[in-house]
């Protein structure tokens, strides 16, 4: 993965995350000060459900994520991995979402960064093990949220806001995140 020339320069940023999902995606946008402050601008949940074919699911995710980077110019996006799920026919589902999505992106020329659900929760919560209200709850503390955030758009918030870690990692120890190492 190229990284975006922006991932090494310090400065504000505006994130997009993605929960990819073939019922409800979720989509978070948060920006970085020049402190390296987190503040959320927008997040959504994309309904699926009201399409009358998969592939009408697809165009969805693909025009609506379109035009969420019209409205809020993200300038890095990021978006959750795929995990091997039980059922095939559903994890092939998720894949065709999460490709879909991919293909919005990179229509519009921004670069993608891709996370598994474990980093994501390692840099929101503190542990790779943490559960859908544990992610919900400290998200909505990080970005200074009240009310309770809807599942897939608090679970987007929290792709960008472990982009947002990453990238300040980066910047800090100047190692691309491609050649860190876990040590166990």
């Amino acid at each position: 993965m190229t990284l975006p020339p922006s991932l090494t320069a310090p400065g504000r940023c505006r994130i997009m995350g993605i929960d990819p999902g073939s019922q409800r995606t979720g989509i978070g946008i948060i920006e970085i000060d020049e402190a390296g402050r987190s503040h959320h601008v927008f997040h959504t949940a994309l309904v699926l459900l009201g399409a009358a074919t998969f592939h009408l699911r697809l165009k969805q995710i693909f025009d609506e994520i379109g035009a969420l980077i019209e409205t809020h110019g993200p300038a890095e996006v990021a978006i959750e991995r795929v995990f091997m799920a039980r059922n095939p026919d559903s994890a092939l589902k998720l894949g065709q979402a999460r490709g879909a999505a991919i293909c919005a992106v990179a229509d519009k020329g921004l670069v993608i960064a891709e996370y598994a659900a474990t980093e994501v929760k390692q840099a929101v919560v503190g542990g790779g093990g943490a559960d859908k209200a544990q992610v919900q709850h400290m998200v909505g503390i990080l970005l200074g949220l009240s009310g309770r955030l809807q599942a897939d758009a608090a679970d987007a918030l929290a792709v960008a806001l472990a982009h947002a870690h990453t990238r300040a990692s980066v910047q800090r120890i100047g190692i691309p995140r491609t050649a860190w190492r876990r040590r166990r």
